[in-house]
Formats: C-alpha cells, structure tokens, sequence
C-alpha cells in the first residue's frame, strides 16, 4: 500500500504541474496523449486502494484563477465529463434513449446572461465553481448577439474558441508575448481574459453556444435538440450536432470523425447527451460528472517511425524551437514527418536521440505529436549557435521550462520586420511574401539577407512543401519577384527602412538628387537639411545608415539583383514648393485621396497626415465639419479649401 500512495503522489504532482503550465502559463510540458495515459493510470490507483488524495487532479478540476479579473461565483457548479474513447461504451451509455452528438470544442467555456434582450454579464467556467468576468470581452466576440428577441432571463453556456486558420496568422504577428502560443486553446484562453479588450477583439474569438440553463416562460417539450435550435434562433451559433439513437450512433461518430480534417476549429472529441431533459436531471451527478453527460475522446492512430533529424527553428523572439524530422508514416489519412517538440524540458523528458524509435500521433486528429519514444537514447545535441545567425545561444527557465534563445540582437529572425517592409506594397511590391512565410524561409535558412529575396526560385522544393503553398502560389510568388526587379530609386530609397523615411520623404529626397541613386546614397548632411521637410535628426540617421558598412554591403548586393527605372524630368509647373497640404474626408471628383496627393507632389507640394503651424492648405469638402483636423486648421487660421477649390489653383 506505501508504495501504490507513494506512486499516487508522484502522479498528482506530475498532472498538477502540467495543468498548471497549459493553462496558466501558456506553456506545453507533455503531450495529451501522455496526460490522459497518467490521469488514467492515477485513476485505476485510486480505485484499488480506495485512497483519493486532497490535490488529485480527479476530483479538482479548471485552473486556478490568477488573474486581475473580477471574480464571481456560478450559480450552478460546471462539473466536468466523464470520457471514454470505446464506441462500444458510448453506446451501452446511450442504451434506448435519444441522445445529442457535437462536438466538443477546444476553446474557453464562458457562461451568458441575457436580459431584457440585452447581454449583462459573461463569466469564465474558471475552476468550476467560481469564473472570471469578462463581459466586455465577449462583447467584441466575432459572432456574439448583443441583443436578443427573447426579452426574459436567459442564461446559456458556450465555448469560446479560435479557429486554427486564425490562430495561423495571429500566431505570427503577436509581438506582446515572450514565445508563440502552442495551441489555438492557449491563445484563446489568453485573449479571452485579457484586461483590455481591444486586444481580444484583434483575436477573432468565436462563440458556439452548446446547452441552455435557464429561459423563462419557454416549453421546449423536454428536449435538448428544442432548446438548441431554439438558441440558434436567437442569433446564436451553435455547436454542430446530430441526433443519434442506438441504430446509427456508431456510424454517426464515424461521420464526425471522416470530418475533423475539415473542422477549422479545435476539436478533442465529442459530447454525447441525453436528449430528454427531465430524464437526465433525474440520474443527478456524481462528486465530478454530470451523469447526463458523456464525452467520447478520438482513440488516437499511433505509428511507430525513425526519429531523423532534429530541426531548430529560430523566431523574432529570439526563440529556438525543435522540430522533430522523421521518417514518413500515414496517419488519419495523410503523411506526416515532422512534428514540432515545442521546447527543451519536452526534449529532454522524452530522451530523444537521433535514431530513435518513437510513436507519432495527431493530437485531436490534427496536429502532429511525439506521444512516446522507445528507445530513448538520449543524444540530440542542445546547439549553442543560432541556426539563422549563428550567434550564441541560450538556455532559459521560465516557469519550470526550458526554453533555448539566440541572444544576438542582430540576427535575422529578429529582423523579420526588415523583411516584411522591404516587400510591402509602396516598397518592392512582392506578393505572396507574408510576415510568416518569411519567416519560416530564414528558419530554414533560405533567406540570409535582403538580396536573397530576388533568388527565391532556387528553393523550389523546400517552398512548395511548405504549408500554405503549392506549385500554383509558388510560381505566383517567383512571377511577382520577377516583376519587382523593375522598381525605381524611390521605392528602393523607401525599402530600405531607413529610421523616419517614410515614402513621402523618400520621394523628396529622390526628385531633390534628380532619381539619381549615387546621389542619393551619398547625400551629405547638409544636402539632406536643405530640403524642406527634412530635418536634423533625419538627415543624421540616414547618413548614419550609407555610412555603416553592414548596410553598405546589403544595398550593394540589391542593386545587382534589380533595375533602377529612368525617371524622365517632369515638365510640371513647380506651383506648389514649398507648400504644405493635408488631406482629410471623402473626395468626389478624384478616385480617393492617393490621387491628389500625387498631383500635388508632382508639382513640387508636400502632404503630411497630421494638421501643424506648418500646413499651408487643409483640404476638406465639409468646411462646417467638427473633425479635429477642421477644429486645429481653424484654430491656426489655415485655410480650408474643398476639392473644386484645389481644381481652381491648379489652373
């Protein structure tokens, strides 16, 4: 008996640890697979000795509630589900009974209460008993009704989730976090009990309402399926179900199953529940389960292969993730070889050598994991220089995790900004080169400088296997690289991300040097002060830049890859130098506001964003509006003249 207790409390401390580190921390320590394996082999321990410990993660359930939200208790206690993974099970639970078939969504359960028609309050599931409020979070939810035909009290329960094409893109622009989020469960999470909820509404969270708790004054005839529908009438999106009986249930769950791939949120399984209200609220529940429940978990599809290579994959963090490459094998339906480990403790933990034999499977039928390793050799070297950079590296501890960083300031996977300006729309005007794609091509090491950009077509192989592209958008991508090697010296000028020049400067500087580019790159100080709208410090950073070496060899090797256009000197009247125009409301006798900004430009003119004692001209078809641009030009005696009026002038 000493010794079974012994092993119970290892196994606690070994979940409690790994609960705490997903769902407070953000952080994965193991897998799934591997928590449900343990949570199991602790539940079979308690069962024989009859012994349940105070800390068993069994009977506590939900996170611990840290953050600065308010806190407030639910009005009905959110237990948790019994699970099993034998369709067999499921259906000797069902038995004669009508029963509801979902999903079951991998988000944040969040708790509405409507009344009058109007949303008062939503309330995190937290630890089951007390939540968090987050009212003016779910406010800005993509898909949430804030107002409601039903006009009594209403009180429903949902999951909020993030889809993982979103969680795709949010996860490669989130600057405000030390590491990428592992999972679209942990972003939404985060986004969800954010302090400030414009943060939250940039996520794209979604809303799927699953059950109802209370609707006055409603007969929903004693059905579950009556009160979801009656839900997805009140402007709800609802969790995607079917009714099943004993008959076809086991080839629903089949149905389910056949359609995760094309599932764009995470799923873990499903819930079955009993369709006849009454008759489930009869069986009550037991100390953690609601009896008239049950959740069905995938039975994963585990594959033994050989452990290849172990890639690192360098971020704008600095961060230095291992990504296991292996030898091909066919999971749910598709080939996989490579899995990300996410971070050094789950490395080390499961011991991993090149060589190995481990087993692969696809958490929740989607994302690629190592559930085990069988050989457990131990040998994959920890790299103490940066893949990308090869500066030094570091191993870091943060909250019990260790996590490898580059720590040189200037390698280029902290660069990935340079990058993303140097192909945006007014500078080269590269499509098809996301914030991500670029950054997964430094990963790999395709991209060393900018320069390396026009040589993209070399690495056809390596692009086309990369998620998010094909044959099609590759050859998209090689035709626009092609076409950006035509460009011209402000667009170059402007590329380069100089500090403060921004594209209206980079076009004064350019017609200043006539489009010359030796010229321009060897512009004095002195040069650069004399041209109105260029100031000191402006003009110290930009000699600054053509001065430094580094930079000089990254403009040289530009220059060999593109095509400066010859700018013929243009004849127009210089009516607007030294003249200062903003721009501000709708324009009705020019496609938009670009097109006058362009005129004035051409004719010697200047247009700034903001209204200053500098403007000369605010151009404003409503002269009575109560902007502030109107307020601040009228405040400074500038004078505000309409499109007609600009016509005028230019005559």
């Amino acid at each position: 008996m000493d010794n079974k207790l012994l092993l119970m409390r290892e196994k606690v401390e070994i979940l409690n640890k790994a609960a705490k580190s997903y769902y407070q921390e953000n952080n994965e320590i193991m897998s799934n697979i591997e928590y449900d394996k343990i949570y199991d082999e602790l539940l079979e321990l308690e069962k024989e000795t009859g012994i349940t410990l105070s800390n068993s993660p069994t009977i506590h359930v939900g996170y611990e509630l840290l953050s600065n939200l308010p806190k407030e208790r639910h009005e009905k206690v959110m237990l948790s589900l019994d699970k099993t993974k034998d369709i067999v099970t499921l259906k000797d639970w069902l038995g004669k009974k009508e029963g509801v078939l979902s999903w079951k969504l991998d988000g944040l359960t969040i708790v509405m209460t409507y009344l009058d028609g109007k949303l008062i309050k939503a309330v995190t599931r937290g630890n089951g008993e007390i939540g968090e409020v987050i009212t003016n979070n779910a406010k800005v939810f993509t898909n949430i009704p804030l107002s409601i035909p039903y006009k009594g009290s209403l009180i429903l329960r949902g999951e909020a989730v993030i889809r993982y094409s979103d969680f795709e893109k949010i996860n490669n622009v989130i600057e405000d976090v030390a590491s990428k989020y592992k999972n679209p469960r942990n972003l939404c999470s985060g986004s969800v009990r954010q302090l400030n909820n414009k943060i939250t509404a940039e996520r794209n969270v979604n809303f799927f309402a699953f059950s109802l708790v209370k609707a006055d004054g409603v007969d929903f005839k004693n059905s579950r399926i009556s009160q979801i529908n009656w839900l997805k009438s009140q402007g709800f999106d609802i969790v995607e179900f079917k009714q099943v009986n004993h008959l076809n249930i086991e080839e629903t769950v089949i149905w389910f199953e056949e359609h995760i791939i094309e599932n764009d949120f995470p799923s873990d399984g499903l819930v079955l529940t009993y369709d006849d209200i009454s008759y489930g609220e009869s069986l009550g529940t037991t100390a953690k389960f609601p009896r008239d429940s049950i959740a069905f978990k995938w039975r994963d599809e585990i594959k033994e292969t050989h452990l290849l290579e172990i890639e690192w994959s360098a971020s704008r963090t600095g961060l230095i993730n291992p990504i296991a490459i292996f030898e091909p094998v066919e999971l749910e339906g598709t080939t996989v070889s490579r899995a990300s480990v996410h971070n050094l403790s789950i490395m080390e933990g499961l011991e991993l050598g090149i060589g190995d034999i481990i087993n692969v499977y696809k958490a929740n039928m989607i994302i690629p994991q190592i559930s085990g390793n069988l050989t457990r050799s131990g040998s994959v070297h920890v790299p103490e220089q940066c893949p990308v950079c090869g500066g030094k590296t570091s191993i870091k501890n943060e909250n019990d995790v260790k996590v490898l960083y580059c720590i040189n300031d200037d390698c280029l996977a902290k660069q990935i900004k340079l990058f993303t300006h140097f192909v945006s729309r007014d500078a080269m005007n590269i499509e098809g080169l996301s914030e991500a794609t670029i950054e997964k091509l430094i990963a790999k090491g395709l991209i060393k400088e900018l320069a390396d950009i026009f040589h993209i077509e070399r690495y056809k192989e390596e692009i086309v296997k990369m998620e998010g592209f094909g044959e099609k958008s590759f050859n998209k991508l090689v035709s626009s690289v092609n076409k950006s090697e035509k460009t011209n010296t402000t667009r170059l000028l402007y590329s380069l991300g100089i500090p403060n020049v921004g594209l209206s400067n980079a076009k004064l500087i350019s017609k200043r040097f006539k489009y010359n580019w030796d010229a321009i790159e060897s512009a004095t100080y002195d040069d650069l002060v004399e041209i109105d709208g260029i100031g000191e410090i402006m003009a110290d950073t930009y000699v600054k830049f053509f001065n430094n070496e580094k930079k000089k060899v990254i403009v040289k090797d530009i220059l060999k890859e593109i095509e400066l256009e010859v700018v013929e000197k243009s004849n127009v009247e210089q009516i607007f130098e030294n003249i200062n125009f903003v721009i501000t409301g709708s324009v009705e006798q020019f496609k938009n506001r670009d097109e006058i900004k362009e005129i004035i430009e051409e004719r010697g003119g200047k247009v700034t964003g903001s209204v200053s004692a500098k403007t000369n001209y605010l151009i404003n078809n409503d002269n009575l509006s109560q902007s502030s641009k109107n307020k601040k030009a009228k405040e400074l005696g500038i004078s505000i003249v309409t499109e007609s009026q600009f016509i005028e002038m230019l005559r």
